[in-house]
């Protein structure tokens, strides 16, 4: 830890004494000055604050969501004509471009056929509904993995609260960020996603 915290300080310093003159030549000190440098107690509270969440609510959401995609999954072994992963892209490609014969399909570089979102999405707008289908069990499986079980697991247990990290200089469009965890991408354009909000 020693030698990790020494050569982190070492480091932070040679780039201070490199990037700090740069302020001034590219004209950018009075942004640093202003908002960068003010910013960083401000940001240093909130995650020393951290951000109460709903655990119940939460649990609550991921089962509805187990609920709806279990539905979900019924419906496309009813399209596909046979139950199989609904997660695994191989199984999906093999059912859709093999057995149904859907047209428009593209193999990988592995030989195997391509599922990704935008494969479907075009799918989907030919007006086949088993790979609309499987978007939405795709959008709903990652609410539950990314959000709904996933954030009580990041409960401080001293503080009863979720403690971000704010990142000023990490997005290209210069918003601020969040990680472990991500707070910020919680979808807001979804009823679910707007759900996951309230909690």
């Amino acid at each position: 830890a020693t030698r990790y915290s020494a050569e982190d300080a070492d480091f932070t310093l040679r780039l201070w004494l490199l990037l700090k003159p740069r302020l001034t030549t590219e004209h950018k000190r009075t942004v640093y000055e202003t908002l960068e440098r003010p910013l960083l107690p401000v940001l240093a509270d909130m995650e020393r604050e951290g951000i109460t969440i709903d655990p119940d609510l939460l649990r609550k959401l991921s089962n509805d969501f187990a609920q709806q995609m279990a539905a979900l999954e019924q419906d496309i072994a009813k399209l596909a004509g046979e139950s199989f992963n609904v997660g695994s892209p191989k199984q999906l490609g093999d059912i859709l471009f093999g057995k149904m014969g859907i047209q428009g399909g593209r193999k990988t570089k592995t030989g195997a056929w391509s599922t990704d979102a935008d494969v479907l999405e075009e799918l989907a707008a030919q007006g086949h509904d088993l790979p609309q289908k499987v978007l939405d069990w795709r959008s709903l499986a990652k609410l539950r993995g990314t959000y709904t079980d996933a954030l009580p697991t990041f409960i401080n247990p001293q503080t009863g609260r979720v403690h971000t990290s704010y990142a000023m200089a990490v997005a290209a469009t210069g918003r601020l960020a969040s990680t472990d965890p991500n707070l910020q991408n919680i979808p807001i354009r979804t009823a679910e996603g707007r759900k996951i909000r309230q909690a």
